[in-house]
């Protein structure tokens, strides 16, 4: 992620990994606030108590984790 001031914007390999982990295209990722309502977004969509979704859910904060770190 690539960060000036309030505004950020996802690199490639960084949005190619959002759409291969949630077949959602985070479009319009301008700030923090626009990130953290996608994955919310996504996790809404995936939503559910299976182990399969609590994985999906775990693997999508990680890969959050990694943009903001």
């Amino acid at each position: 992620m690539l960060r000036l001031g309030q505004h950020i914007r996802l690199t490639s390999p960084e949005i190619a990994y959002f759409i291969y982990l949630t077949d959602i295209e985070p479009v319009g990722i301008k700030s923090l606030d626009d990130l953290n309502a996608y994955i919310k977004r996504c996790k809404r969509h995936y939503w559910g108590h299976s182990s399969q979704t609590r994985q999906l859910h775990r693997l999508i904060d990680e890969a959050l984790a990694r943009c903001i770190a």
